[in-house]
Parts: C-alpha cells; structure tokens; sequence
C-alpha cells in the first residue's frame, strides 16, 4: 500500500505544480481565485493521504476547518469578482 499512497501523492504534487502554473500565468482575476481554491483542496487531499498512510486521524479536524475556510473564500472572492464586473 505504501506504492500507492506514494503515487497518490505524486499525482498530487504534479497537479499542484499545473495549478501554480495556471495561478502565475492565468489572464483572469477569477482563473486565480480558482487556481488557489484548488491548490487549498489538494492541499487537504495531500493531507488526507498522509494521515491515512500513518494511520492518524487526529488530522481531521484541521481538515473540515481547511475545507470550511476554502469555501468561504471561493464563495467571497467570486462575489468580489462579480461586484466588480457589475460596476465596469
């Protein structure tokens, strides 16, 4: 099992680095928000992974919080986007 949680964590750190490119270059104000919106989430997944290769579930309440805040985020800086594209 170890293989795999390895390759999990690969798969991983290759999209986050697609994401950093995508958060460097993106033209959009909202294809940034997006690109750190998916960082955070794979941040979790990659965390997730981890406690469950350890065997360690004291993680877990981090993680809903992560995922709380992220939301949070996403949901207020897409209505940020949207106030500024009514004023234009």
């Amino acid at each position: 099992m170890t293989i795999l949680y390895g390759a999990t964590l690969a798969v991983i750190a290759a999209a986050g680095l697609l994401t950093l490119l995508r958060l460097v270059r993106g033209p959009l104000a909202l294809d940034r928000i997006m690109a750190l919106d998916v960082l955070v989430t794979m941040t979790i997944a990659a965390t997730a992974v981890g406690s469950v290769a350890r065997d360690d579930t004291t993680a877990i309440p981090v993680l809903v919080v992560l995922a709380l805040l992220a939301f949070i985020g996403s949901v207020t800086a897409a209505h940020l986007v949207e106030k500024r594209e009514g004023m234009r």
